[in-house]
């Protein structure tokens, strides 16, 4: 019996499409952001609930989970305590709610994500603990890593 690789996979534009959100804002809510001196949408409550997935993040999230122990691994802003639980309900409806979900109970937020102990983390950022994360960082969005097609075709290829 092969033993499965661990894979955290962040959030925030990687299985998410953080713009898609902010585009959905009423005009008046995404103004006053703007207007500030350092905007945070992030902070906005409920714009995770309003999110998409990024293109081919769903079938591939499923694709990897059958082939690695896969986790969300995620940061939820601290001063907006409404994205704690939009994100857990985001990922219910888009994953799946229940045992056949590959998601299921398999999401992790914190602001450290260098103290799971894994393989992979696929990621858009190097902060949050990823820059020392213990196992490789697959750099999502860069020239090596620029979709879902991209990382699928690597993880599948090195599992």
């Amino acid at each position: 019996m092969d033993i499965m690789r661990t894979l955290y996979v962040d959030m925030d534009n990687v299985i998410v499409d953080f713009k898609s959100g902010i585009e959905r804002l009423p005009d008046e809510i995404r103004q006053q952001v703007e207007a500030q001196d350092d905007p945070a949408f992030d902070d906005v409550p409920g714009i995770f609930s309003l999110m998409d997935p990024m293109p081919g993040a769903i079938e591939s999230f499923a694709r990897l989970a059958a082939v690695f122990d896969t986790y969300i691994l995620s940061t939820a802003p601290w001063n907006n305590p409404s994205a704690w639980s939009d994100k857990l309900l985001w990922v219910k409806r888009h994953l799946g709610d229940g045992p056949s979900s590959p998601a299921y109970k398999r999401l992790i937020l914190s602001h450290h994500k260098n103290l799971n102990a894994g393989d992979f983390i696929i990621d858009d950022r190097t902060t949050k603990g990823v820059d020392r994360f213990g196992g490789t960082h697959i750099h999502f969005g860069t020239p090596a890593f620029p979709d879902w097609e991209t990382v699928c075709e690597h993880l599948l290829t090195v599992r």
